[in-house]
């Protein structure tokens, strides 16, 4: 007898469904495992092993705060390309050469980034000193492992337990940051990441994830002990938490509130703050710095000044104002101020130590600035504000989560200096026990605080901090804001360090100063009229300076400036050259600067040339020799390139002789693109950034590494065009081929060749093609050589610097219709390898006829009080209004004002 459900009709359903059913019993089975996976990631976000992030990011706020901390930031969050670069650092080099070592290493160094930093050193001392601080970082002997601060934290006690305490997904008791390290993570690690990040409270959680939190949490959410039971990766004897149960522990500091500064209030005369301007300068703009310290002067005032010590120029310039200003004065200890370096901060507290030992100067205030900063308010009302907030502290801070700053800015990586170079060699630790900050390295400091940070004989912590920041990127922006936390000084922190910035971070973040730290920057662009708006907005906050400020590339918004801050619209009376600009490139006593061989032959050409000129018909000789320029200048007006100017010395007087670029540009096919064309020409030095280029008279040498400059007036409809560079050589041989994309975005640019130094002198042709039409043409000229290191070139000196190089690639055949035919080359071949021995008269006939080809000379007047240059009368140079000798009031320092204290500007 069959029972029910048993017979062969139910079993021959089971077999035929049992695939089925398997498959069935499958799927629930993955759907249980996804079901799980999905739980425990919406737990936690781990995209990496170790991760640090906040909880509450908001990437526009932070990026609108950053903004306005007025600082060299050194990483854009938007430019991916600058991560992938700063991390090609440590990838140039792999295995030590210790065949080019004069020493032994005191271990053996494998890190790339040291390996690297040593290889690509030039002298034996850096090699040797990177090595020391390589082997000192590996044996932890570098920096203290430990700091102490001494900001009041009362009723915070470092390592207190608060207990186990029910956390929530969507309210998070501890909000400020969060961070998943599935190695280290315990109490001690966690309260360290909160301590630095400067958060009072830490809670460890799941085991693996640290939370840092400003506000205490509540004693509602307080749980049994016994919930919070996950063994923690880094200390199996203490427990981190729970399923959404954390342990809450005090970090001992206290939440960090900044001071609110005071408003401007009326102040009496007596008891009105006395402010020290500590101006940092470097470059050769001595007019813009004269014209900024009008601006800044009154008598009750100080102004201390630090010039790079390999600005000899600007140094000479300057020190004669200690003879016409009591109250102005030139530090004697000078540093090289290299973008980044170390020695910025030393510079920083060496002057800062000298002005305390100024007996006769009182100030209450030391308030750095350098040629680039302008007031955006009087010092009048500077001097209200700071009087009302007597012996407080004004820093900018990052605006950012700690940890990202630290990354970003490359606090976590040593560097060393020399060779004015800053190398990077590897990673580190920051030491236990302080909070990290940093931002802006502009700063206004009381003097209290002032002696605190620069006291040779200092503190714990600052000795402390010293060792940190020696072997750190940029330690300026963040030295004082880090001391100022972390000390007793802690409560008179200004989160405002009275400037504003003009951030543009896709022009700014191009790497510009990799050739002097193995790091990507990011550094603020220079104001320009259309930039006024950012200024205007000044008006009604606590800001009282702005940058960048170059009358180099843009003059007019500083006279705009100006005028705005005495509430005119013009000037009151007429300024001479108001509108005039001149800045030196070059001057025969500057010091431990190589001579540069290319101006010196072509200020003897203009030299031969403007000689020439005034002798006409007239049969006496005016010998110019080797040694005749003495100083050159760029001229500008209306912000436009105007002349070069060559001050030259001949047998029979001196003169300035200003001297004019002739364009050679040539549009070979007109066509829609064309008619954008707003600049072609071929120069070096660009500069990304201003997208212009710094070599004002376009002066290229067989060593110099020229760039094609365009600018169109791209539209929006304009479309995208690929463009090729065509760089042919005097001798008819193609030695690159550049390709550029044309569009709305890249509108303004460069195309830098491959091309092998020496390069070949004489005319060189750029060729624009675009789908092998050529649609200009531009030609150049590399200047050959008449001397070497300064001195008259010889015969194999000339063979080398004057015969240049042949291409590194072969491109026969390619693109043949826009180069001479074989005949043609080897006949200009031939005439380039004579041209290479030429020494003498013959190669001043050389130079002299190519020069004539590219710089006209326009105008010619006498720097001697007789107005006579070889035997010829001329216009004296201090009655001309473009000769370098003119009267320039705005950067002229005349008469103290004694009833108002200062200048007279306008």
């Amino acid at each position: 007898m069959v029972k029910n459900g048993s017979g062969p009709k139910n079993n021959k359903w089971m077999r035929r469904y049992r695939t089925f059913f398997l498959v069935g019993c499958v799927i629930l089975c993955l759907q249980i495992y996804l079901a799980a996976r999905f739980l425990a990631l919406n737990r936690t976000v781990e995209p990496e092993e170790n991760q640090w992030r906040p909880l509450n990011a908001d990437n526009e706020l932070e990026e609108a705060e950053a903004n306005s901390a007025g600082r060299s930031k050194l990483f854009n969050p938007d430019d991916e390309d600058v991560a992938v670069k700063n991390k090609a650092y440590a990838n140039q080099s792999h295995a030590l050469k210790y065949d080019e070592l004069e020493f032994t290493p005191p271990c053996q160094i494998t890190t790339k980034e040291a390996v690297s930093a040593i290889n690509r050193a030039k002298t034996q001392k850096c090699k040797q000193l990177i090595s020391n601080v390589t082997c000192l970082s590996y044996a932890n002997q570098l920096y203290p492992q430990e700091l102490e601060g001494s900001c009041p934290a009362e009723g915070f006690t470092a390592g207190k337990e608060l207990g186990c305490f029910k956390d929530e997904k969507n309210f998070r008791l501890l909000n400020g940051y969060f961070g998943v390290n599935k190695n280290e993570n315990s109490p001690r690690f966690c309260m360290k990441l909160c301590l630095q990040s400067g958060f009072p409270y830490a809670g460890v959680e799941y085991s693996n994830e640290c939370f840092c939190g400003a506000d205490e949490p509540p004693s509602t959410s307080k749980i049994p002990d016994s919930s919070c039971n996950l063994k923690c990766p880094g200390d199996q004897h203490a427990t981190c938490g729970g399923y959404y149960t954390v342990n809450i522990y005090q970090t001992g500091i206290k939440k960090f509130v900044p001071q609110i500064a005071s408003t401007e209030t009326s102040v009496g005369k007596n008891n009105s703050v006395k402010i020290v301007f500590l101006l940092t300068l470097n470059g050769r703009a001595v007019r813009q710095v004269k014209r900024l310290l009008k601006i800044l002067y009154h008598k009750q005032h100080y102004y201390y000044i630090h010039v790079d010590i390999r600005q000899d120029y600007l140094y000479r310039e300057l020190l004669v104002l200690e003879k016409q200003l009591p109250n102005v004065r030139l530090t004697r200890r000078r540093f090289a101020t290299i973008w980044g370096g170390a020695s910025l901060l030393e510079m920083l507290r060496s002057c800062m130590w000298e002005l305390l030992n100024i007996g006769e100067w009182r100030w209450d205030f030391v308030l750095n600035l350098s040629e680039s900063d302008f007031p955006v308010k009087t010092v009048a009302q500077l001097t209200r504000f700071l009087t009302a907030n007597r012996d407080r502290n004004f820093v900018k801070s990052h605006g950012r989560e700690v940890q990202r700053f630290i990354q970003k800015q490359g606090l976590d990586k040593t560097f060393v200096e020399c060779e004015t170079r800053m190398w990077r060699v590897g990673d580190r630790k920051l030491p236990y026990g302080i909070q990290v900050d940093g931002g802006s390295d502009w700063i206004a400091l009381s003097r209290k605080f002032v002696r605190y940070v620069s006291d040779p004989a200092p503190d714990a912590l600052i000795a402390g901090l010293l060792k940190v920041f020696r072997r750190t990127l940029l330690p300026a922006e963040s030295f004082f804001h880090t001391a100022l936390r972390n000390s007793k000084f802690c409560d008179s922190y200004v989160d405002n360090n009275l400037h504003v910035t003009n951030w543009k971070r896709k022009l700014g973040c191009k790497c510009q100063y990799k050739h002097v730290v193995d790091w990507c920057g990011c550094s603020p662009n220079d104001f320009r009229p259309e930039d006024w708006p950012r200024i205007q907005n000044t008006l009604s906050r606590q800001l009282y300076f702005a940058r960048k400020f170059e009358p180099i590339v843009n003059q007019a918004v500083i006279l705009q400036l100006e005028l705005w801050l005495y509430g005119l619209e013009k000037p009151s009376r007429h300024v001479a050259n108001l509108h005039g600009y001149w800045q030196s490139l070059f001057h025969y006593q500057d010091l431990g600067v190589p001579p540069d061989d290319a101006l010196l032959t072509l200020g003897s050409s203009i030299a031969r040339q403007a000689t020439k000129m005034l002798l006409h018909s007239n049969s006496s000789s005016c010998d110019v020799g080797l040694g005749s320029l003495l100083q050159v200048h760029a001229y500008r007006y209306n912000d436009t390139n105007k002349y070069s100017l060559f001050h030259v010395e001949t047998a029979r007087g001196a003169a300035e002789v200003a001297v004019k670029f002739t364009s050679n540009v040539v549009v070979k096919k007109p066509s829609p693109l064309m008619e954008l064309l707003g600049a072609l020409y071929v120069s070096s030095e660009y500069d990304q950034k201003e997208m212009v280029s710094r070599n004002f008279p376009r002066i290229l040498s067989p060593f110099s590494e020229p760039v094609l400059v365009y600018r169109f007036a791209m539209h929006r409809t304009a479309k995208a065009y690929n463009l090729t560079c065509l760089w042919i050589s005097p001798d008819g041989r193609l030695h690159d081929i550049g390709e550029f994309t044309l569009d709305e975005a890249s509108a303004a640019g460069h195309q830098k060749p491959a091309l092998k130094q020496p390069i070949l002198p004489g005319v060189w042709k750029a060729k624009l093609v675009y789908k092998h039409v050529m649609l200009a043409q531009v030609k150049f000229l590399i200047v050959p050589l008449a001397t070497y290191s300064g001195k008259p070139i010889t015969a194999l000196q000339a063979a080398y610097a004057n015969g240049g190089s042949r291409p590194s690639k072969d491109y026969a055949g390619v693109y043949e219709n826009f180069t001479p035919d074989r005949f043609q080359a080897a006949s200009m071949e031939k005439v380039c390898t004579a041209n290479a021995k030429r020494q003498g008269k013959a190669l001043d006939a050389w130079i002299d006829n190519m020069v004539a080809r590219f710089y006209a000379v326009e105008k010619i007047c006498a720097t001697g009080v007789d107005g006579e240059v070889c035997g010829t009368k001329v216009q004296a140079c201090v009655g001309t209004d473009w000769s370098s000798f003119a009267p320039d009031p705005k950067s002229a320092i005349g008469t103290v004002n004694e009833t108002a204290g200062g200048f007279d500007i306008w």
